[in-house]
């Protein structure tokens, strides 16, 4: 096993990084004492362990307890990696499992802040079964609907990271961290390091955020908070809708007909929000919009034929969903990557808080056909979220679903149909406003039934106009008669009885 080295903090001085002056109060399970030389009677284990426990003067890998960060308390259990590599012996998976016990008991958050090399070779099977031990007891606090975060220190592999790492509903990690299930002495001598970093993991969608230590308290301050646990939360308010220079627009149409308050936003305007790539995955609303063409007056106007309201939908200048989002919310918390080694750079998801601290889901498309990873992670986020008890906000921009051979292989058809399910299995409301363009079913899989909203700048359509034509064989000048014929604008959308309101 790896040894310690001088620059690696300890389980004590990990924890004391995020609770701080709140302090920490220690656990311990109950007396379980091993046979002389461990269940294995491996020569000098014992020994092994009492020169562990003089160093780094713990009785055992792991140690747990209650604590505070921020201003919300938690379960914390950290790994100590001075402690015979931070590996997983049977009294280790006594005190993770013992960890989750009194996290469940007194619902609260776990938060795991993991160090390890892996299971204890010198307990054989039985050190590899405290992976079903951990397993087992994560799963009882995902049904009682309490989440767990996982801190991934320098360095987490083999099964802690299997585990208690990337088992957790969000996973953080520290920049350089050694990430991966095979650690360094059992991995191919030519395997690229970078692959078992935290960039690396990050990259290949495994990671949600690489914080550095001094933002990782606000970090996972801000994850505390919106991860809950809640109750009775409200639904997502619609968002406002955007004009020129991040200004809302003051009305909504419904669809009954008649004018009704926007959603209202929280944030200071539109712009490009923060935090969505490696720094301490949490970003603040800021900054001015992006001037639609369709907002040139004091308030919007409406399409008058089919082909206007796919062109407004599609021109550049319009408000994307960056800008909605940095106007919606005052910190954003994005959730990154598939889980299943890839990531969609145009679709956005993750929690956020409002102003006045209210948590939301949210999943945002950006305007360009949603790849099979994008819509894994959408249905990551949704199902999350509805575990948690957080309403969903998603946006719907695309013109479609990505239709090259490479989507195809990674499971297009199956990525599209699982979304859908997790839209369609949600407990919480889901709010839906479609801001461009709602490109058929890769579009209508994030929309909620009964609870979607479009603005003036948007369309929804069964198929794009130009294809329906070449369909049909009619010749590109009847493409603006097929949008006509569609009825794709918003106010058709209402009419059809598909939009609740028109936002703006």
């Amino acid at each position: 096993m790896p040894d310690a080295g001088p620059d690696r903090a300890t389980a004590r001085k990990a924890i004391a990084l995020l609770t701080g002056a709140a302090g920490f109060t220690e656990h311990r399970p109950p007396p379980s004492p091993l046979p002389p030389d461990g269940p294995l009677g491996w020569a000098g284990y014992d020994a092994a362990r009492e020169r562990a426990s003089a160093r780094t003067g713990e009785e055992e890998s792991v140690l747990y307890g209650t604590g505070v960060v921020g201003d919300r308390a938690c379960v914390l259990l950290s790994f100590e990696f001075g402690f015979l590599g931070g590996s997983l012996g049977r009294q280790t998976g006594d005190r993770l499992a013992a960890a989750y016990e009194l996290a469940l008991a007194r619902r609260l958050p776990l938060v795991a802040l993991v160090a390890t090399g892996g299971s204890r070779m010198q307990e054989g099977m039985i050190a590899l079964t405290q992976l079903q031990r951990v397993a087992a007891a994560s799963v009882r606090l995902r049904a009682a609907g309490l989440p767990q975060i996982a801190v991934v220190r320098d360095p987490t592999t083999g099964g802690g990271w299997a585990t208690v790492g990337a088992g957790a509903d969000v996973v953080l990690a520290l920049p350089g961290a050694q990430v991966g299930f095979a650690g360094s002495r059992v991995r191919p001598p030519d395997a690229d390091p970078y692959a078992y970093s935290a960039e690396g993991q990050f990259e290949a969608g495994q990671v949600d955020a690489v914080v550095p230590a001094d933002e990782l308290t606000a970090a996972v301050t801000h994850w505390l908070r919106a991860l809950g646990p809640h109750e009775d939360l409200p639904a997502a308010p619609v968002p406002r809708a955007l004009s020129v220079a991040g200004a809302p627009v003051p009305r909504a149409l419904s669809a009954g007909g008649t004018e009704s308050a926007a959603g209202a936003g929280t944030g200071a305007g539109a712009g490009t929000g923060a935090g969505a790539a490696k720094g301490s995955g949490a970003g603040t609303g800021s900054g001015a919009g992006t001037p639609s063409a369709a907002d040139s007056g004091p308030a919007a106007t409406l399409p008058e034929t089919g082909r206007e309201a796919v062109a407004r939908a599609r021109d550049p200048r319009r408000p994307r969903a960056e800008a909605y989002l940095a106007d919606y919310f005052a910190v954003r918390l994005p959730l990154h990557g598939d889980r299943s080694g890839s990531t969609d750079p145009g679709l956005l998801c993750g929690f956020g808080l409002r102003g006045d601290g209210q948590p939301v889901a949210y999943v945002a498309q950006c305007g360009t056909p949603t790849r099979p990873a994008g819509y894994r992670a959408a249905a990551r986020t949704i199902r999350l979220a509805d575990r948690l008890g957080v309403p969903v906000l998603t946006l719907v921009d695309t013109p479609g679903a990505a239709n090259d051979a490479g989507a195809e292989r990674a499971g297009a058809g199956a990525a599209i149909a699982d979304t859908f399910a997790a839209v369609a299995a949600a407990r919480v409301p889901v709010t839906t406003l479609v801001i461009g363009e709602g490109g058929s079913g890769g579009a209508l899989a994030l929309a909620a039934p009964d609870n979607t909203h479009v603005t003036v700048d948007s369309y929804f359509s069964v198929i794009a106009p130009e294809l329906a034509a070449a369909i049909l064989k009619r010749p590109p000048s009847e493409t603006g008669a097929t949008a006509d014929q569609l009825r794709l604008r918003p106010q058709d959308l209402v009419d059809l009885g598909f939009a609740r309101s028109i936002v703006g």
